[in-house]
């Protein structure tokens, strides 16, 4: 019989989850709304000429768009400087990244766009902030796991979805923030369990970043669903 890991691992410390929400920047709205009227437009046309099956890509690719303006203005322009825009989800995700330093802890962040966590990066390489970061293109990924895991001065790990959400080892960190919300309940709960597993000593505090009156709400809404169906 399968046996969950509370059951297995009772030794295992708590794990506190919360979803941290925000509201959109001024100008972060102004630019959702024009993408969400000019997706719309398109996603009903599609489906009109093509039918629902033949216009899903279009669907996603619209449903993507408002998920990057959520995340950071810069991810649909054509300036690289992100500082010129505001989000309201950044200035929450380095508030939360300066707690956990401050308090001497270490932090994994999640995305799904590697876009999302470049900019990530150079918000913290702005405050000085060390750090070790995963993705797709890491070649030498033992080396950078093991940098975060040993060495006290690296505080914080950004890793891209896809490519930490398994097989990794990382109880060095006992916080986990997770950028964007993911459609499928599991793979955040894989992407949490890199650090919420055998060798971790403390709780771990998981955060969820939210934008709200936004399609991340539907998101959060489906995934909850699922999970409950997964439950049952």
């Amino acid at each position: 019989l399968p046996r969950t890991k509370a059951e297995v691992l009772q030794e295992l410390p708590p794990k506190i989850e919360q979803v941290s929400q925000c509201h959109l920047s001024e100008a972060q709205n102004v630019l959702y709304q024009q993408i969400l009227a000019k997706v719309r437009g398109d996603v009903f046309a599609a489906v009109k000429q093509k039918g629902f099956q033949s216009a899903q890509i279009h669907i996603l690719a619209g449903l993507t768009k408002l998920r990057q303006v959520c995340n950071h203005p810069a991810l649909l322009t054509k300036d690289k400087d992100f500082r010129a825009y505001q989000s309201a989800k950044l200035e929450m995700c380095i508030e939360l990244v300066d707690e956990v330093v401050e308090s001497g802890r270490k932090v994994l962040i999640f995305s799904q766009f590697t876009q999302m966590l470049d900019i990530v990066s150079a918000a913290l390489k702005d405050r000085g902030i060390p750090h070790a970061y995963l993705s797709g293109k890491t070649k030498n990924r033992q080396d950078v796991i093991r940098a975060f895991s040993y060495d006290p001065a690296i505080p914080a790990f950004l890793i891209s979805l896809k490519a930490g959400g398994t097989g990794l080892n990382l109880t060095a960190a006992d916080t986990v923030i997770i950028f964007d919300p993911w459609w499928n309940p599991s793979v955040e709960n894989q992407a949490i369990d890199r650090t919420h597993r055998i060798g971790q000593t403390k709780t771990v505090n998981v955060y969820r970043l939210l934008t709200v009156g936004t399609i991340e709400e539907k998101i959060q809404a489906l995934k909850q669903k699922k999970q409950r169906l997964f439950d049952a």
